[in-house]
């Protein structure tokens, strides 16, 4: 009997299970009910004191001497992470929170000795054993096949692998993430910690000058030292939303700024839930780049939406009288009985001597907008009920889902559909794409990304609102896939497969 793709997916992730589990590791979807999220009802404010100094992240270190080459070991673990003034239980990579960034230059081959050293803990309300997990390279334009970016590939605790990842096509200047994505865990380990970033360096000069940053926005709640558990489907529902939110693992850092200067912040949203709509108090920010790279040139804006997954690049500059400002989260409705919260994620304070840093007007000229008659388009509609989401009205599972099959060198447009009461932000592996429209939601979102020639992997789709994505399938075949980037919304099944084929 000929093997279609679509059972190569299914015995592929069954025979991955088999052989690093020794037992299925399908599980069946337990039925709602329970208390909503946190973080759900009326707008409130979060204003804590300042807290301690501001730090970047650690950077992992590179065990390769050899030019072109980054090799890096990377093993999830439970280590005691400070979390606000108490000694938490958190899930980590290298005993990080968060993780370790991971530099590298377009053209590296990056090597990734991955160790799985999470306890057993057993099932999780989904079925999955919760142990069981892997890694995805968010935003890499690298295969989704063998030992590259492939999803399919499943770990249990003690086990080892060694990933490698070619960045001969991948895009220059840009934040991505590397998180775990086996599915129905996917959201309870990136809840409890593992996550982190993976940065490629810039290969032009206008902006290697300014002081950097990377801010990574984070929430979580603890139940006594221990990440607060899933407890129902409810909560899949909604998405977890924390009580405790911090950039770069510290609430409300400081960070110092000279009168005059412009720093670049990379940022990332790395909650699994909740929306941010950044601003920073008496200043304009900006945005000169997106997931896929950098923009042509700055665009000045008041405030900037970032939903789960997202990431943008914004410039600063310390423009006003000398004392400290508020970078905030201001209230966003997501939907579903969520008005958000007013929060200081950080302080910015005016420190040392003035000096006289401009914007730029011109960042990257290469940065176009594409103008396509595409092959051909898809549509796919986002909803949810009964303690599932769905995609074109099927939800995810190992036997039935919905694909969608394309041949290298081709250009789609993507009409994505949302027929829920929440946003959604849509996240496509593999290929970045530009957006052509936005039908309802954030006026601001829909202006910058209609109108830039920005490169995205992640996407708001506004509740009853509708998006256009203009997505080029380029370099790779293989099993990719898509999915809601709430985590949990995956993870009750929001995600189809990419099927990408050779050329026609």
């Amino acid at each position: 009997m000929e093997l279609t793709r679509r059972d190569f997916v299914k015995y592929s992730i069954a025979a991955a299970t088999y052989l690093t589990a020794g037992r299925s590791a399908v599980g069946q979807m337990m039925g709602g009910g329970g208390m909503m999220g946190g973080g759900m009802g009326g707008s409130t404010t979060i204003d804590p004191p300042a807290g301690a100094a501001f730090k970047d992240p650690v950077v992992m270190p590179n065990l390769s001497t050899m030019h072109g080459s980054v090799e890096v070991n990377v093993e999830a673990k439970i280590s005691q992470i400070n979390i606000n003034g108490t000694i938490a239980d958190i899930l980590t990579y290298n005993d990080c929170y968060p993780a370790p960034t991971i530099k590298v230059n377009k053209g590296d081959n990056l090597k990734v000795h991955f160790k799985n050293s999470l306890p057993m803990m057993g099932t999780n309300i989904l079925g999955q054993h919760r142990e069981m997990t892997n890694l995805h390279t968010h935003g890499l334009h690298v295969s989704p096949s063998g030992n590259s970016d492939n999803s399919m590939l499943m770990f249990m605790s003690g086990d080892t692998f060694d990933y490698e990842f070619d960045l001969m096509n991948q895009y220059p200047s840009t934040l991505n993430i590397y998180h775990p994505h086996v599915h129905k865990t996917v959201a309870e380990q990136y809840w409890g910690g593992m996550t982190g970033a993976i940065v490629v360096e810039d290969d032009i000069d206008i902006l290697k000058g300014y002081e950097t940053h990377l801010l990574i926005l984070k929430d979580i709640a603890l139940s006594g030292t221990e990440p607060e558990p899933y407890t129902s489907t409810m909560e899949y529902m909604h998405g977890k939303e924390g009580n405790t939110v911090m950039v770069n693992g510290i609430v409300n850092p400081v960070l110092g700024i000279k009168p005059g200067q412009v720093q670049r912040w990379r940022i990332l949203n790395a909650s699994n839930a909740r929306f941010y709509k950044l601003s920073l108090e008496n200043h304009t920010m900006y945005v000169v780049g997106t997931e896929g790279g950098l923009l042509d040139k700055p665009y000045p804006v008041p405030y900037i939406l970032l939903s789960p997954g997202e990431r943008v690049e914004v410039l600063v500059k310390a423009s006003q009288a000398t004392r400290n400002y508020k970078f905030l989260s201001l209230p966003y409705n997501r939907g579903c009985g969520s008005m958000g919260q007013k929060i200081t994620l950080m302080t910015l304070s005016y420190k040392g001597s003035r000096v006289n840093d401009v914007i730029p007007s011109t960042i990257d000229p290469r940065a176009k907008r594409l103008n396509i008659t595409p092959d051909k388009t898809e549509r796919l509609v986002l909803s949810m009920g009964q303690g599932k989401g769905y995609i074109n009205g099927i939800t995810f599972t190992m036997e039935n889902y919905f694909s969608i099959q394309s041949h290298l060198g081709t250009y789609e447009v993507w009409e994505i559909v949302n027929e829920s009461g929440m946003d959604h932000p849509f996240h496509q592996h593999v290929n970045a794409c530009q957006v052509l429209s936005i039908t309802g939601g954030d006026s601001s979102y829909a202006s910058l990304y209609m109108k830039a020639p920005a490169w995205k992997d992640v996407v708001i789709v506004p509740k009853m609102g509708s998006v256009k994505i203009l997505v080029p399938v380029m370099d790779y075949d293989g099993m990719a896939m898509f999915h809601c980037h709430i985590l949990e919304h995956e993870d009750i099944g929001m995600m189809g497969i990419w099927d990408i084929m050779g050329e026609m």
